[in-house]
Protein backbone atom coordinates (compact mmCIF):
# COMPACT_ATOMS: atom_id res chain seq x y z
CA UNK A 1 0.00 0.00 0.00
CA UNK A 2 1.64 3.38 -0.83
CA UNK A 3 1.60 6.31 1.05
CA UNK A 4 -1.05 8.56 1.58
CA UNK A 5 -1.96 12.26 2.93
CA UNK A 6 -3.09 10.25 6.13
CA UNK A 7 -0.62 7.88 6.74
CA UNK A 8 1.26 7.82 9.93
CA UNK A 9 4.78 7.39 9.79
CA UNK A 10 6.53 6.37 12.66
CA UNK A 11 10.45 5.34 11.76
CA UNK A 12 12.96 7.00 10.27
CA UNK A 13 13.73 4.24 7.81
CA UNK A 14 9.97 4.67 6.21
CA UNK A 15 10.61 8.52 5.96
CA UNK A 16 14.57 7.86 4.03
CA UNK A 17 12.89 5.48 1.89
CA UNK A 18 10.38 8.29 1.06
CA UNK A 19 12.26 10.46 -0.03
CA UNK A 20 14.44 8.23 -1.82
CA UNK A 21 17.24 7.68 -0.01
CA UNK A 22 19.23 4.01 -0.18
CA UNK A 23 22.27 2.55 0.93
CA UNK A 24 23.80 3.82 -1.89
CA UNK A 25 22.65 7.80 -1.58
CA UNK A 26 26.21 8.46 -0.63
CA UNK A 27 29.36 6.82 -2.53
CA UNK A 28 31.79 5.37 -0.38
CA UNK A 29 34.41 8.45 -0.83
CA UNK A 30 31.85 10.28 0.92
CA UNK A 31 31.31 8.27 3.57
CA UNK A 32 34.93 8.42 4.50
CA UNK A 33 34.61 12.26 4.13
CA UNK A 34 32.07 12.42 6.53
CA UNK A 35 34.06 10.22 9.06
CA UNK A 36 37.49 11.28 8.70
CA UNK A 37 37.16 15.16 7.85
CA UNK A 38 33.72 15.53 9.30
CA UNK A 39 32.46 17.43 6.29
CA UNK A 40 30.92 17.22 2.38
CA UNK A 41 31.18 19.68 -0.13
CA UNK A 42 28.53 19.54 -2.73
CA UNK A 43 29.05 21.75 -5.82
CA UNK A 44 26.37 23.35 -7.51
CA UNK A 45 23.57 20.94 -5.73
CA UNK A 46 20.60 23.36 -6.45
CA UNK A 47 19.97 24.29 -10.06
CA UNK A 48 19.76 28.30 -11.16
CA UNK A 49 16.05 28.72 -11.01
CA UNK A 50 16.02 26.82 -7.26
CA UNK A 51 18.53 29.54 -6.37
CA UNK A 52 16.94 32.21 -7.44
CA UNK A 53 13.64 31.47 -6.43
CA UNK A 54 15.03 30.93 -2.81
CA UNK A 55 17.07 34.63 -2.93
CA UNK A 56 13.98 36.52 -4.23
CA UNK A 57 11.55 34.68 -1.25
CA UNK A 58 14.99 35.36 1.53
CA UNK A 59 14.79 38.77 0.52
CA UNK A 60 10.72 39.11 0.31
CA UNK A 61 10.60 37.77 3.94
CA UNK A 62 13.19 40.29 5.05
CA UNK A 63 11.74 43.07 4.23
CA UNK A 64 7.63 41.94 5.24
CA UNK A 65 9.20 41.02 8.56
CA UNK A 66 11.53 43.83 8.94
CA UNK A 67 12.99 44.73 13.08
CA UNK A 68 11.26 40.42 13.87
CA UNK A 69 13.28 38.80 11.04
CA UNK A 70 14.85 35.80 13.02
CA UNK A 71 12.89 36.07 16.42
CA UNK A 72 11.25 33.08 16.35
CA UNK A 73 14.65 31.39 17.29
CA UNK A 74 17.56 34.12 17.30
CA UNK A 75 18.53 37.75 16.71
CA UNK A 76 22.30 38.19 15.92
CA UNK A 77 24.10 41.54 15.85
CA UNK A 78 26.05 42.19 12.44
CA UNK A 79 23.32 39.18 10.42
CA UNK A 80 20.24 39.89 9.14
CA UNK A 81 18.66 36.89 10.34
CA UNK A 82 15.70 34.54 9.45
CA UNK A 83 14.07 31.65 11.51
CA UNK A 84 11.33 28.77 11.08
CA UNK A 85 11.54 28.72 7.13
CA UNK A 86 9.60 25.19 7.43
CA UNK A 87 6.43 27.42 7.40
CA UNK A 88 7.80 30.21 5.06
CA UNK A 89 6.81 28.52 1.85
CA UNK A 90 7.03 25.10 -0.50
CA UNK A 91 10.26 26.83 -1.90
CA UNK A 92 12.35 25.89 1.54
CA UNK A 93 11.02 22.34 1.57
CA UNK A 94 13.70 21.11 -0.32
CA UNK A 95 16.42 22.42 1.72
CA UNK A 96 15.39 19.78 4.57
CA UNK A 97 13.97 16.49 2.49
CA UNK A 98 16.75 16.25 0.04
CA UNK A 99 18.34 12.57 -0.23
CA UNK A 100 22.26 13.41 -0.18
CA UNK A 101 21.33 15.51 3.29
CA UNK A 102 18.59 12.72 4.70
CA UNK A 103 21.51 10.50 3.95
CA UNK A 104 24.62 12.46 5.32
CA UNK A 105 22.36 13.11 8.40
CA UNK A 106 21.72 9.10 9.32
CA UNK A 107 25.23 8.49 8.42
CA UNK A 108 26.84 11.00 11.28
CA UNK A 109 23.66 10.62 13.69
CA UNK A 110 23.21 6.85 12.91
CA UNK A 111 19.66 6.38 14.65
CA UNK A 112 16.35 8.21 14.43
CA UNK A 113 16.72 12.04 13.84
CA UNK A 114 14.50 15.03 12.60
CA UNK A 115 15.16 18.50 11.90
CA UNK A 116 16.02 20.77 14.98
CA UNK A 117 15.92 24.33 13.16
CA UNK A 118 15.75 25.63 9.00
CA UNK A 119 16.98 29.54 9.51
CA UNK A 120 18.52 31.88 6.87
CA UNK A 121 21.93 34.48 7.89
CA UNK A 122 23.09 37.44 5.79
CA UNK A 123 26.39 38.38 7.09
CA UNK A 124 26.57 42.01 7.11
CA UNK A 125 29.07 44.44 5.88
CA UNK A 126 31.98 44.67 8.33
CA UNK A 127 30.56 41.93 10.49
CA UNK A 128 29.75 38.38 10.88
CA UNK A 129 33.02 36.62 12.35
CA UNK A 130 32.24 34.08 15.19
CA UNK A 131 34.40 32.47 17.31
CA UNK A 132 35.18 28.23 16.52
CA UNK A 133 32.57 26.51 18.14
CA UNK A 134 30.20 23.48 18.06
CA UNK A 135 26.54 23.30 17.60
CA UNK A 136 26.53 20.87 20.70
CA UNK A 137 28.32 21.12 24.30
CA UNK A 138 31.04 18.95 25.35
CA UNK A 139 31.06 15.53 23.70
CA UNK A 140 32.57 12.34 25.56
CA UNK A 141 34.16 10.02 23.08
CA UNK A 142 31.96 7.28 23.75
CA UNK A 143 28.89 8.72 22.83
CA UNK A 144 27.30 9.06 19.40
CA UNK A 145 27.00 11.72 17.75
CA UNK A 146 24.08 14.30 17.96
CA UNK A 147 23.01 16.52 15.68
CA UNK A 148 24.35 17.53 11.56
CA UNK A 149 24.13 20.89 9.91
CA UNK A 150 24.03 22.31 6.54
CA UNK A 151 25.01 25.28 4.73
CA UNK A 152 22.72 26.03 1.77
CA UNK A 153 24.67 28.95 -0.62
CA UNK A 154 22.30 31.78 -2.10
CA UNK A 155 25.22 34.08 -3.57
CA UNK A 156 28.56 32.85 -4.14
CA UNK A 157 30.79 32.64 -1.31
CA UNK A 158 34.37 33.88 -1.27
CA UNK A 159 36.97 34.63 1.78
CA UNK A 160 36.05 38.25 1.46
CA UNK A 161 32.13 37.86 1.64
CA UNK A 162 32.14 36.04 5.54
CA UNK A 163 32.80 32.35 4.17
CA UNK A 164 32.15 29.59 6.75
CA UNK A 165 35.46 28.34 8.05
CA UNK A 166 35.90 24.91 9.39
CA UNK A 167 38.33 22.85 11.00
CA UNK A 168 38.41 19.40 9.35
CA UNK A 169 38.40 16.46 11.93
CA UNK A 170 37.76 18.77 15.33
CA UNK A 171 34.62 15.91 15.48
CA UNK A 172 36.99 13.29 16.64
CA UNK A 173 37.90 15.71 19.84
CA UNK A 174 36.21 15.43 23.27
CA UNK A 175 34.81 18.43 25.17
CA UNK A 176 35.14 22.13 23.37
CA UNK A 177 37.25 24.60 21.61
CA UNK A 178 37.77 26.17 24.50
CA UNK A 179 39.55 23.70 25.95
CA UNK A 180 42.02 23.34 22.90
CA UNK A 181 42.14 27.30 21.90
CA UNK A 182 43.48 29.74 23.96
CA UNK A 183 41.34 32.31 21.66
CA UNK A 184 38.66 30.54 19.57
CA UNK A 185 37.58 33.74 17.58
CA UNK A 186 41.62 33.37 16.48
CA UNK A 187 42.18 32.41 12.54
CA UNK A 188 43.31 28.55 13.22
CA UNK A 189 46.34 26.82 11.19
CA UNK A 190 44.18 24.06 10.39
CA UNK A 191 40.72 25.58 8.95
CA UNK A 192 39.68 26.23 5.81
CA UNK A 193 37.26 27.99 4.37
CA UNK A 194 33.99 27.45 1.87
CA UNK A 195 34.65 29.06 -0.85
CA UNK A 196 31.79 27.63 -3.73
CA UNK A 197 29.95 29.21 -5.98
CA UNK A 198 25.92 29.56 -5.18
CA UNK A 199 23.45 26.82 -4.76
CA UNK A 200 26.28 24.53 -3.51
CA UNK A 201 26.00 23.39 -0.34
CA UNK A 202 28.28 22.20 3.04
CA UNK A 203 27.03 19.05 4.63
CA UNK A 204 29.21 18.72 8.35
CA UNK A 205 29.28 16.91 11.49
CA UNK A 206 27.71 19.93 13.34
CA UNK A 207 30.72 18.69 16.59
CA UNK A 208 32.89 19.92 14.08
CA UNK A 209 34.20 23.12 15.08
CA UNK A 210 33.61 25.94 12.86
CA UNK A 211 32.10 29.58 12.34
CA UNK A 212 31.13 32.55 9.84
CA UNK A 213 34.47 35.30 9.23
CA UNK A 214 33.88 38.82 8.39
CA UNK A 215 32.29 40.16 5.62
CA UNK A 216 34.92 42.92 4.25
CA UNK A 217 33.74 43.45 0.74
CA UNK A 218 30.47 44.44 1.42
CA UNK A 219 28.74 41.45 -1.20
CA UNK A 220 25.77 39.38 0.02
CA UNK A 221 26.33 35.77 1.38
CA UNK A 222 22.85 34.73 2.09
CA UNK A 223 23.19 31.52 3.09
CA UNK A 224 20.32 28.49 4.86
CA UNK A 225 21.23 26.46 7.58
CA UNK A 226 19.10 23.24 8.08
CA UNK A 227 19.92 21.10 11.06
CA UNK A 228 18.95 17.59 11.75
CA UNK A 229 19.00 16.32 15.66
CA UNK A 230 19.14 12.88 17.10
CA UNK A 231 14.93 12.23 17.79
CA UNK A 232 15.67 11.68 21.60
CA UNK A 233 16.43 15.56 21.82
CA UNK A 234 14.57 18.73 21.64
CA UNK A 235 14.52 21.11 18.93
CA UNK A 236 16.00 24.43 18.68
CA UNK A 237 12.55 25.60 17.52
CA UNK A 238 9.89 23.60 18.97
CA UNK A 239 7.92 23.13 15.58
CA UNK A 240 4.94 21.53 17.36
CA UNK A 241 4.35 24.91 19.06
CA UNK A 242 5.03 26.44 15.57
CA UNK A 243 3.35 24.33 12.95
CA UNK A 244 0.69 26.15 10.41
CA UNK A 245 -2.16 24.15 9.32
CA UNK A 246 -1.43 24.99 6.12
CA UNK A 247 1.78 23.66 6.02
CA UNK A 248 0.82 20.74 8.37
CA UNK A 249 -1.78 19.92 5.10
CA UNK A 250 0.70 20.91 2.37
CA UNK A 251 3.83 18.88 3.18
CA UNK A 252 3.97 14.76 2.91
CA UNK A 253 3.42 12.35 5.85
CA UNK A 254 7.28 11.53 5.50
CA UNK A 255 8.10 15.19 5.58
CA UNK A 256 5.58 15.59 9.13
CA UNK A 257 8.07 13.19 10.42
CA UNK A 258 11.16 14.79 9.93
CA UNK A 259 9.58 17.84 11.14
CA UNK A 260 8.36 16.03 14.30
CA UNK A 261 4.82 17.52 13.82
Amino acid sequence: MGITTSTKITKIEEALAFFGVTQTTLSSEEKRSLDEMGYIIYPNLLDKAWVDRLRETFERLVREEGARAGSEFNQENGACRLADLVNKGEIFDGSYTHPKVLAAAYHVIGRAFKITSINGRDALPGSGHQALHADWGPRNLIEPYHILNSVWLLDDMNARNGATRLVPRTHLLAGRPADYLEDPAATHPDQILFEAPAGSVLVYNAHVWHGGTQNTNGQPRRVLHSAYIAREHPQQLDQRKFIRQSTYDRISPAARYLVDV
